[in-house]
C-alpha cells in the first residue's frame, strides 16, 4: 500500500487575515444598517401604560416600513415620538382614525357614526376610560390611548397625534422569551 500524500495548507498572511475580517464587517454593515434605519427597529417597553398587554422591560421589534404603503388601522399598537418632546418614544394603541370623531363619555369609548361602544377585546372586561372628550380628527391625525387607561399619558392629555410622529407598529415581542409572540393582527 503506497503512503498517503499530505499537502501543506498555505498560511494566510496577517494582511490577508485583516482583509477577510474587514470584508465580513463591511458586508454586515451594508446589510444591518439599512435594515436598522429604515425597516425594523428594536424598542424596550418602559412603564405601565400598556398593561396588561405590554409590560415594562419587554423587548419589541417595530416595523417602520409598512406604514409607507398602508395606513395605520384601529387597534394597531404603535411606537411614536411624544409630540411635546420628540426625543421621547411612547407606545400606544390607535383608537381614532383621520376624519373620525372620537367620543369618551362615562367611561366608554366610541366613534361617532358607529353603533355602540368601541369593541376593545384586548382590554379587561369592565375597564372604564376616564375623561369626557369629543375630538374630531383631521386628515393625518390619530387618537391614541394606552391600554392601562388610568396610568397612561395619551391623546386624552396631549391631544391628537399627527402622522409625522408615528415611528412604526409593533410586530414582534422577543423578550422575555416566555412572552415571545408575533404581534400581527
Amino acid at each position: 500500500m503506497p503512503p498517503e500524500e499530505v499537502q501543506e495548507v498555505p498560511q494566510k498572511t496577517f494582511r490577508q487575515e485583516v482583509w477577510e475580517v474587514a470584508r465580513i464587517l463591511i458586508i454586515s454593515l451594508i446589510i444591518v444598517v439599512p435594515v436598522r434605519l429604515f425597516i425594523a427597529q428594536p424598542f424596550i417597553v418602559r412603564g405601565a401604560s400598556m398593561e396588561p398587554n405590554y409590560h415594562d422591560g419587554q423587548y419589541l421589534i417595530i416595523d417602520e416600513i409598512s406604514y409607507r404603503f398602508n395606513d395605520p388601522e384601529r387597534g394597531d399598537v404603535i411606537v411614536l415620538r411624544y409630540p411635546n418632546d420628540p426625543s421621547e418614544f411612547y407606545i400606544k394603541r390607535i383608537i381614532g382614525l383621520p376624519g373620525e370623531t372620537v367620543i369618551v363619555n362615562e367611561g366608554v369609548v366610541s366613534i361617532q357614526g358607529t353603533e355602540g361602544p368601541l369593541g376593545e377585546e384586548y382590554l379587561p372586561k369592565g375597564l372604564l376610560t376616564s375623561g369626557n372628550i369629543v375630538k374630531t380628527l383631521e386628515g393625518g391625525q390619530y387618537f391614541v390611548l394606552g391600554d392601562n387607561r388610568e396610568n397612561s399619558s395619551d391623546s386624552r392629555v396631549w391631544g391628537e397625534l399627527d402622522e409625522d410622529f408615528v415611528v412604526g407598529r409593533a410586530i414582534l415581542r422577543l423578550w422575555p422569551i416566555q412572552d415571545f409572540e408575533l404581534l400581527l393582527n
